[in-house]
C-alpha cells in the first residue's frame, strides 16, 4: 500500500510539473522578430570576472557580420565541428541526444552536452543559463519554433555573431578583428579553423593563450574535415595546415592586458541591471590576467553551400536544405 501511496504521489508531482512547464512555454518570447534581418536586440552576456554587460545583436552592433561577407570556410568550419547534422535535423538532434545520455550514465556526470546550433542560438537570445529542466524545455520549443519560422542561413548568420570568443569579445567581426586585425571576409582557412577550434571553450580549455597548442591541434582536425568535405581543395588543405597564425601579435596583446589588469586590479565593479536595453558606448571590461584585453540585411544573402559528394562546393549558395 506504501508503495502505490509513493507512486501516485509521483505521478502527481510530474503532472504538477509538466502542466508547469506547459505553462511557462506559453510565456516564451516569439521567434518572428528574428526573420527581420534589420533586427536589433540587446542581450546579456558574462565576462570573464562574472559581470554582466548589454551586447547588442543586429546590424546597430559595430562588429557585426553579414552572412554574404563571413567565408564559406568560417560557416562551415563552426557546422562541421560543433553540429555536423544542422543541415539535416530540425533545430534538435535526437541521435546526438541518445549517445550524450549514454555518454553522462557511463561517466555519472553531465560530461557530455548534445545542443544543436540552433539550441544554442535560442539560449543566447532568449533563455538565461541555469540548467534546469524548465530552461533546457524552452530551448528545446523555441529550437523548434526557430526552424519553422527563419531558414537555416539566418539561424547560422545569428550564431556566428553571438558566439564568445574571448573576454567580451561576442561574434565573429569581433573576434576576427581582435585575433588577427582584419575583417571576416578576409580571413584565411587556417583562421577561420583557429577561430572554430576554440568554441568549446575559449575561456580555459581552448584558450589559446593558455593552450596554443591544444588549439592549434583542433584546428587541424576541422581543416581536415573541410577537406573530407569537399569545402577545401587538396592544395587549399595542404596551405592551410603550413600556415601559422600571427602569433607574436596575439602574444603582444596578452603582455598589455596582463598590465592592464594590475593597474584595474582595485577597482570595483558592478553588474548591469537585467533590464538595461541600451549598447554600451564604453570599451569592454578588463579580463583576467592570461587573457587579451580587448573586447545582415536582406533575404537574398546566402547560407553555406552543403558540398556535393566529389566535389568541391562553391564559396557561398544558398542549401537545399534551408527552410522558409
Amino acid at each position: 500500500m506504501k508503495l502505490k501511496k509513493y507512486l501516485l504521489w509521483g505521478a502527481g508531482l510530474c503532472a504538477v510539473y509538466a502542466a508547469y512547464v506547459a505553462i511557462s512555454l506559453l510565456f516564451v518570447p516569439p521567434v518572428t522578430v528574428l526573420k527581420d534581418k534589420k533586427m536589433n536586440m540587446t542581450i546579456q552576456v558574462k565576462d570573464w570576472q562574472g559581470n554582466y554587460h548589454p551586447l547588442v545583436v543586429g546590424p546597430k552592433n559595430r562588429y557585426w557580420a553579414p552572412l554574404s561577407q563571413i567565408p564559406s570556410e568560417m560557416k562551415w568550419a563552426v557546422i562541421l565541428a560543433e553540429d555536423a547534422s544542422f543541415y539535416k535535423h530540425e533545430g534538435i538532434d535526437v541521435k546526438a541526444i541518445k549517445e550524450a545520455i549514454k555518454y553522462d550514465l557511463e561517466k555519472q556526470s553531465f560530461a557530455r552536452g548534445a545542443s544543436t546550433i540552433t539550441q544554442q542560438v535560442a539560449k543566447n537570445l532568449f533563455l538565461s543559463r541555469e540548467k534546469t529542466l524548465t530552461r533546457k524545455a524552452k530551448e528545446l520549443y523555441l529550437a523548434k519554433r526557430m526552424e519553422q519560422e527563419i531558414t537555416k542561413g539566418r539561424i547560422i548568420e545569428l550564431y556566428l555573431n553571438v558566439i564568445e570568443l574571448g573576454p567580451m569579445v561576442h561574434g565573429i567581426g569581433h573576434g576576427a578583428r581582435y585575433y588577427f586585425g582584419k575583417s571576416p571576409a578576409a580571413l584565411t582557412p587556417r583562421e577561420c579553423a583557429f577561430l572554430a577550434a576554440m568554441l568549446p571553450g575559449p575561456r580555459v580549455a581552448y584558450n589559446p593563450y593558455k593552450n596554443l597548442d591544444k588549439v592549434l591541434k583542433r584546428s587541424n582536425m576541422i581543416l581536415r574535415l573541410l577537406a573530407n568535405k569537399g569545402v577545401l581543395s587538396s592544395g587549399e588543405y595542404q596551405a592551410a595546415l603550413a600556415e601559422m597564425p600571427n602569433i607574436g601579435r596575439m602574444q603582444k596583446k596578452v603582455d598589455e592586458s596582463i598590465k592592464q589588469v594590475e593597474v584595474m586590479a582595485n577597482h570595483t565593479s558592478a553588474t548591469v541591471p537585467q533590464g538595461l536595453t541600451s549598447p554600451p558606448e564604453q570599451g569592454p571590461a578588463a579580463p583576467a590576467a592570461g587573457a587579451p584585453a580587448e573586447q545582415h540585411p536582406g533575404a537574398g544573402e546566402p547560407a553555406p553551400e552543403k558540398p556535393q559528394e566529389g566535389a568541391a562546393p562553391a564559396k557561398e549558395g544558398t542549401p537545399a536544405q534551408d527552410k522558409q
